[in-house]
């Protein structure tokens, strides 16, 4: 064989040989998910944070897991013992436990708002516990009490549940939340207490599907943060809380204002149920994790994005576990879920 020949011939092999092992070489790479270990269940709601090189997941309930890499996590003790303050167990009568809690830093100290509520009732409050760490073994560790932020009664048009905190750009500080009834909304907060500038002011409206006269809308879990210019909102559609039958999924749309409108990338609203969808199982036979929801963001100092959520496990009994996808965005600006 001639040199030009053995070349081309050669150069040929290469080209066949990358073609072949491509596929493989992409199957090597495992998603986060794929990788996650440990004290997984039962998660449900979570919320993430990190602080100096340790990530901290919190959930209903008020568990607590740690991670140093994000693959492995152990559960520690609860944040608080999940015994309601008093304030709780008089402004909702029959309340059990806290759910949902959010994690944020500001003012020099983290800030924990959690929901008490009875199931299928907007008889709830949002509350707020403050602790200078994260860290349970660190000086000064220790959740203080700032009582009710503010509630919701038979006579609301929304469910104080599912709090999520934020500042603005321009150093303003909100509270989102929401859980069926007229949907998602968006508090004004003072800056200093964490608490609303005024209890009496009409709530901003920032998602609801649509859903049939009389019916129920099932919208909740709003979760908002600033990225590329645009403030973006994860909710969740339908339903959850029903082991491997829940429907559960979440969508997201983006606003230039953090007051909304929010719209997904065909444009459609999310006031009218509208979003682009972000989590969704794949059809029952095809897939494990079943009605993921409740999506918490982690922008990471390394420059990295992750959700984290919950999904009910098909291969145990429905549990409610953990899963944290790590977020790319494509060339279009949108996020997507790497699964």
């Amino acid at each position: 064989m001639t040199r030009p020949k053995a070349y081309l011939f050669a150069m040929a092999l290469l080209v066949c040989a990358s073609s072949a092992l491509t596929p493989a070489t992409a199957q090597q790479t495992p998603t986060l998910n794929s990788r996650l270990s440990g004290d997984l269940v039962p998660t449900h709601d979570p919320v993430i944070a990190r602080e100096g090189d340790t990530y901290y997941v919190f959930g209903t309930g008020m568990s607590a897991r740690s991670s140093r890499d994000l693959v492995h996590w152990t559960l520690g003790k609860p944040l608080v013992d999940n015994r309601l303050p008093e304030w709780a167990t008089k402004a909702v009568p029959g309340a059990k436990g806290m759910w949902a809690p959010d994690i944020s830093f500001a003012n020099g100290r983290w800030q924990l708002y959690y929901a008490v509520s009875t199931f299928g009732s907007n008889r709830s409050a949002i509350g707020l516990f403050t602790s200078p760490t994260l860290n349970p073994a660190a000086p000064g560790y220790g959740w203080r009490d700032e009582g009710i932020v503010l509630m919701s009664t038979a006579q609301s048009d929304f469910n104080a549940i599912d709090p999520n905190f934020i500042v603005d750009r321009q150093g303003r500080h909100w509270l989102s939340l929401g859980s069926f009834w007229s949907g998602l909304k968006l508090f004004a907060l003072d800056a200093k207490t964490g608490k609303p500038t005024d209890p009496t002011a009409t709530p901003t409206s920032i998602a609801r599907p649509p859903a049939p006269k009389g019916a129920p809308a099932p919208v909740e879990a709003p979760f908002i943060f600033d990225h590329g210019g645009y403030y973006w909102l994860f909710a969740s559609y339908d339903y959850c809380c029903k082991g491997v039958n829940s429907t559960y999924y979440t969508v997201v749309g983006r606003s230039r204002a953090i007051t909304g409108p929010y719209l997904g990338k065909d444009g459609s609203a999310m006031m009218t149920g509208g979003g682009t969808i972000f989590l969704r199982a794949d059809l029952p036979e095809k897939d494990r994790f079943r009605g993921p929801g409740h999506v918490g963001f982690l922008h990471d100092r390394d420059g990295n994005d992750y959700a984290v959520y919950h999904a009910y496990d098909r291969d145990n009994q429905g549990a409610p576990t953990l899963r944290i996808a790590q977020v790319k965005w494509a060339a279009d600006g949108w996020p997507q879920a790497e699964n």
